[in-house]
C-alpha cells in the first residue's frame, strides 16, 4: 500500500499534467475531456471494469467469449488478402492451436512476429474461419521458462484496469500515466481532507489505500464485490463523491441566504386571494404555505421546493404567495417548461387575479410580435405585477421593474443555473428575489436530501376532496379495437378521454403509432365523436384552440402528443389511453395519468404496448398499475433507472458521478450530511479542495469562489 510521509507537501495537488514525463500540449488537450488537468486528477480517474491478466491459460481450454492471456510459439506467420489485407499467426503451446489476426499492422511487426518467436498475448476469444482467433490482441515477446518453470518475465501482479477514456488516449497510454501519478503519490502522498475519525465511525479506509485498491486492485481482490460497488475501496470514494456534491450545494445555499432580499411583509393581498377561492386549502397545503410564508418574511432569500403528487394543489399555493408578493408592492414571476403549461398557469392565475383587479402577462417565445412588446414594456414600466412564461423570461430583452418572488414549475425540465438566472433579473439594489420551485415529480427522501441540498423542502401529501382514484389497466396492441369501444362508451356516456401517442410523424425506425395518424383513424372509427389533436408542432393558437374546445366539452376525444403531460385540468375527462406505454418512464407514465380522475367520477388509464416486453418495461407497467401514490412511484423509478434518469441529466450533475450511486450508498447519506456540516463549519480549505477535486474548478451552481 501506499504510505504518505509524516509531513507531506503533496506537490500533485496543483502540478499541471503537462509536467509528466511524455504529456505534450496534445495529448494534455486530450486529457482535459476527461477532466484531468493535473497530476492529481489522473488518480480519480477510475476504472469502469478489471481484466484477470494475473495467470496464463492453456489454449486447449479456450472458449469464444473469454479474454484470456495465452503463451505460445509463433509456428506460422503470413499476408493474406481475404476481402482485405490481414497479417495471420499461428501459435500452439502444446494443448492446442490459435489464430491471432491483424488488419492494421507494419513490416516492421509482421518481421517481429517471425516463425520460432514466444510471445504472451492477451484479448477476447472469438470462432474465426481457422478455428478460435484473437484478433488484435494485445502482446510481447518472451523468453522460454528456464528448466525449474520459472518465468524470465513475470505475469501482472494485480487486475487489469480498464478506464473510460476519450479519443486518442489509448487504455495502455492512460494506464501508464495513473502508474506516474501512483508513484508520486506513493512518494509525497495525497491529501486526505476527511478526518480519520469519520473514516473510522464508517470503517472505511484512507484514500490513499481506497485508489491504490481501485487502481492496482491484487490477483486475490474479490472482483464481484469490486464489481457491484460494495467494497470498502469504492465505498471510501462513493463516501467522498456524495460529500463533495452536497458540499457544493450547501456552498450555493449558503450563497443565497447570504444575500439580502425585501422582507414580504403584507399579508392583506393574500387573504384576500385566499378569501376569494370556491374551496379550503387542504391542511398540506395550508402547511405548504405558512412554511412559504415564514420564508418570505425573511430579509434573506427564501429558496424553497414544494413537491407534491399530481393534482395535490401546488399551484395554489404559488398564486398565493405570489398575491403576498404583490401586496408588498413587487413583482411574481412564474417560469414553465412548455408553452402549454405557461399557457394554463396564465389563465388559471388570470381567473383567480381578476377578482382582486391585478393584471396577469403572458411571456412565451412564440407570442405575436406586437403582444410580446407590449408584455414587455408593462412587466418593466411596473404596471404588470404577475407575469408567467417559458424560458423567454430570462432572455435578455427580459426586464422586471422590482422582482420579489420567482417561481419555477417543473424544477427539474430545467438546471440550476436557469433558475439562477431568472433570479439574477430581479437583483436590484444589492437584493435578490425570493425563489419557490413546484414539482410534480415526487423525489424519495434519500435523493433529496443530496439532489437538493441547496433548497428547503415542502411536501403537499394530501389530494383535495372530490379525486378519486384511477383505475390503471395494461392491455396489448391486440386489444386496440377494444379500448376504442370503451372510449366510444365513455364519450356517449357524456364523459370525455385522452389518446396520447409519443411521436408526431410516423417513424419506420420506432414504428410509433404517430398522433396525426391515430386521430384520422379514431374520427374514421367513431364517426359520431367529435376529435381533436394537440401537438408540440402546432402554433400556440392552434394548441389553445384544441385545449379550450376539449375543456369546454365541443370535443369528446383529444389526441395529444405528451404535450398535455402536465397543467391540463378537465374535471369530465375520465379515460385515457398511452399507446407505447412500455417506451415511457414511471414518472411521465403518472403525469400522464394524472390527467383523469381530477373529478368525482370513476376514472380510468388503460396503457397499450406493443411487442414483446422486456423486462424493464414489464416491470415499470407492473408498478404503474399497483399504486397511484406519486411517492411510492417515485421510489421504484429510482430503483427501476436511477438517479440521474428520475432527475434530469440537466438538474445538478449529479447523473455524471463517477462512483457513487445514490440508491446503492443511501446508507452513506446521513454521515455525508454530518461531514458536510462538519467541513463547513471547521475547514473551508477541504470544502474547496473537496468540490474542486470531484466536480472540477470550471462549472458551478452559483457564484462559488
Amino acid at each position: 500500500m501506499l504510505v504518505a510521509e509524516a509531513a507531506p507537501q503533496f506537490p500533485n495537488e496543483q502540478r499541471p499534467v503537462a509536467e509528466l514525463r511524455g504529456v505534450g500540449p496534445a495529448l494534455a488537450e486530450k486529457l482535459a475531456r476527461i477532466g484531468v488537468s493535473q497530476v492529481q486528477d489522473l488518480l480519480f480517474v477510475l476504472p469502469s471494469r478489471y481484466e484477470d491478466r494475473t495467470q496464463i491459460s492453456e489454449i486447449g481450454s479456450l472458449r469464444p467469449g473469454s479474454r484470456v492471456v495465452v503463451e505460445g510459439e509463433i509456428q506460422l506467420t503470413e499476408v493474406t488478402y481475404r476481402r482485405r489485407r490481414q497479417l495471420l499467426c499461428r501459435i500452439t503451446d502444446g494443448t492446442g492451436s490459435l489464430t491471432l489476426r491483424f488488419f492494421y499492422f507494419s513490416g516492421a511487426q509482421q518481421a517481429n512476429l517471425a516463425r520460432g518467436t514466444r510471445i504472451l498475448c492477451f484479448g477476447e476469444v472469438r470462432k474465426g474461419p481457422l478455428g478460435l482467433e484473437i484478433v488484435h490482441p494485445e502482446y510481447r515477446r518472451v523468453a522460454a521458462s528456464g528448466p525449474g518453470g520459472e518465468r524470465p518475465e513475470p505475469l501482472e501482479e494485480v487486475l487489469t484496469p480498464i478506464y473510460p477514456t476519450t479519443e486518442g488516449v489509448p487504455q495502455a497510454r492512460l494506464r501508464h500515466l495513473i502508474d506516474l501519478a501512483l508513484g508520486e503519490a506513493a512518494r509525497s502522498g495525497v491529501r486526505d481532507w476527511i478526518p480519520p475519525a469519520m473514516l473510522a465511525d464508517l470503517e472505511l479506509p484512507s484514500l490513499v489505500d481506497a485508489l491504490t485498491m481501485m487502481h492496482r486492485p491484487p490477483r486475490d481482490a474479490h472482483l464481484p464485490e469490486l464489481l457491484s460497488g460494495r467494497h470498502p475501496a469504492q465505498r471510501r470514494l462513493s463516501f467522498e463523491e456524495l460529500l463533495a456534491h452536497q458540499l457544493s450545494l450547501r456552498l450555493l445555499r449558503q450563497e443565497i441566504q447570504g444575500d439580502p432580499a425585501a422582507p414580504l411583509a403584507n399579508d392583506a393581498l393574500e387573504r384576500m386571494f385566499l378569501q376569494s377561492l370556491p374551496f379550503a386549502l387542504t391542511g398540506a397545503q395550508a402547511r405548504a404555505l405558512a412554511e412559504v410564508d415564514r420564508d418570505l418574511q425573511a430579509a434573506r432569500p427564501m429558496v424553497r421546493l414544494v413537491q407534491g403528487d399530481v393534482g395535490c394543489g401546488k399551484t395554489v399555493v404559488a398564486a398565493a404567495a405570489a398575491a403576498r408578493a404583490v401586496g408588498s408592492g413587487l413583482q411574481a414571476a412564474l417560469m414553465a417548461p412548455t408553452e402549454l403549461l405557461a399557457e394554463q398557469h396564465a389563465k388559471n392565475f388570470e381567473r383567480w387575479f381578476r377578482e382582486l383587479d391585478v393584471p396577469v402577462a403572458l411571456v412565451t417565445g412564440s407570442l405575436p410580435a406586437r403582444a410580446r412588446r407590449s408584455a414587455l414594456a408593462s412587466v418593466a414600466n411596473g404596471d404588470i405585477n404577475i407575469v408567467v412564461g417559458t424560458h423567454a423570461l430570462f432572455q435578455e430583452s427580459m426586464e422586471f421593474a422590482r422582482l420579489g418572488l420567482v417561481i419555477v414549475d417543473e424544477q427539474h425540465r430545467f438546471g440550476v443555473h436557469q433558475r439562477l438566472s431568472l433570479r439574477d433579473k430581479g437583483a436590484r439594489d444589492g437584493q435578490l428575489p425570493h425563489q419557490l420551485i413546484m414539482t410534480a415529480t415526487p423525489i424519495p427522501r434519500t435523493l433529496a436530501m443530496t439532489a437538493y441540498a441547496d433548497l428547503d423542502v415542502s411536501v403537499i401529501d394530501e389530494l383535495p376532496p372530490g379525486r378519486t382514484p384511477v383505475t390503471t389497466i395494461v392491455k396489448p396492441e391486440s386489444s386496440r379495437d377494444e379500448v376504442v369501444r370503451r372510449v366510444h362508451q365513455a364519450v356517449k356516456s357524456g364523459r370525455q378521454a385522452y389518446w396520447v401517442c409519443p411521436l408526431i410523424d410516423e417513424s419506420e425506425e420506432l414504428r410509433y403509432q404517430a398522433a396525426e395518424e391515430s386521430a384520422k383513424e379514431l374520427q374514421e372509427a367513431l364517426p359520431d365523436v367529435r376529435v381533436g389533436l394537440v401537438h408540440g408542432r402546432m402554433s400556440a393558437r392552434e394548441k389553445e384552440l384544441g385545449m379550450y374546445q376539449f375543456k369546454e366539452g365541443t370535443i369528446g376525444l383529444l389526441v395529444a402528443t405528451t404535450v398535455i403531460e402536465v397543467g391540463v385540468d378537465v374535471p369530465n375527462a375520465t379515460l385515457m389511453v398511452i399507446e407505447n406505454a412500455e417506451r415511457m418512464g414511471l414518472a411521465q407514465l403518472h403525469q400522464l395519468r394524472g390527467r383523469v380522475g381530477r373529478g368525482a367520477h370513476e376514472s380510468h388509464c388503460v396503457l397499450l404496448y406493443g411487442g414483446k416486453l422486456s423486462e424493464m418495461a414489464r416491470a415499470r407497467l407492473a408498478a404503474i398499475r399497483e399504486t397511484n401514490d406519486g411517492f411510492v412511484i417515485a421510489r421504484r423509478d429510482l430503483e427501476l433507472r436511477g438517479p440521474g434518469e428520475l432527475l434530469g441529466t440537466r438538474q445538478t450533475g449529479l447523473a455524471d458521478m463517477r462512483v457513487a450511486d445514490l440508491l446503492r450508498d443511501a446508507d452513506l447519506l446521513p454521515a455525508v450530511q454530518a461531514a458536510a456540516e462538519t467541513l463547513l463549519r471547521q475547514n473551508p480549505e477541504a470544502v474547496r479542495a473537496l468540490t474542486r477535486r470531484w466536480i472540477g474548478a470550471g462549472e458551478r451552481y452559483g457564484r462559488i469562489a
